[in-house]
């Protein structure tokens, strides 16, 4: 059974967000403050956090950031003001979806469902190759980590996602809108831009000259491949 981690201060929105989820056979947990849900979530004893952005004590962004330094699990962001929709899209923080009050409980399942889908299919088929090693880069796929020369470098969850799928399909050159579908899903929010960005980010950690690429390379009009 898997285990989802809620944490929302408002107790009857936490309440029914639960319900909804143990109905469809998932364990769930709550925490109403944001040190709490940061205690919760470093346990490593979860599968995907539910994290309201507005939390007493310790807010959602700065929970989140903890949390994916340690673990890459999905977390999703849930927010009633627009403004912060803008913080979570540029994903910096590592989250890898958000939703907005109100929401239907229907539609939060939903997206817990896919998430979880999505993860264990990333993590978990057989087929994946366990490392991938190129000139310097080491992506460590059982463990989900990343190396530069033999440094760790700290990289997030759609990071990892999108560097190994490209580099699982060298010299293919994939769109923005493919990749976007491809590692985010149809249903996710966002556009093709979120790409422009985590490609950017990657870069920053990966390559030693960010503006001359090594590894993942810009084939202009078309999109991006990994070269070999």
């Amino acid at each position: 059974m898997k285990r989802v981690l809620i944490v929302e201060d408002e107790q009857l929105i936490a309440e029914l967000e639960r319900d909804y989820l143990e109905v469809n056979g998932y364990k769930v947990d709550i925490a109403t403050d944001g040190e709490q849900g940061l205690r919760l979530g470093l346990s490593g004893e979860f599968d995907l956090i539910i994290l309201d952005v507005m939390l007493p004590l310790l807010n959602g962004f700065e929970v989140c950031k903890q949390i994916r330094e340690k673990y890459q699990i999905p977390i999703l962001m849930v927010t009633a003001k627009k403004e912060d929709i803008d913080v979570i899209r540029g994903l910096g923080l590592g989250a890898d979806d958000y939703i907005t009050k109100p929401f239907k409980p229907g539609e939060l399942v939903a997206r817990v469902k896919a998430h979880l889908a999505r993860y264990e299919r990333l993590i978990g088929t057989k087929e994946n190759k366990d490392e991938i090693r190129i000139q310097g880069l080491l992506i460590d796929n059982s463990s989900r980590r990343v190396f530069v020369h033999d440094q760790e470098i700290n990289i997030t969850t759609k990071e990892f996602d999108l560097l190994y799928f490209l580099a699982t399909n060298p010299n293919r050159v994939f769109s923005k809108d493919h990749l976007f579908e491809r590692i985010w899903g149809f249903d996710a929010m966002g556009d093709a831009q979120t790409v422009t960005v985590h490609i950017r980010k990657l870069r920053e950690k990966i390559e030693v000259d960010p503006s001359n690429s090594q590894y993942i390379e810009t084939v202009w009009g078309a999109g991006y491949r990994f070269r070999l």
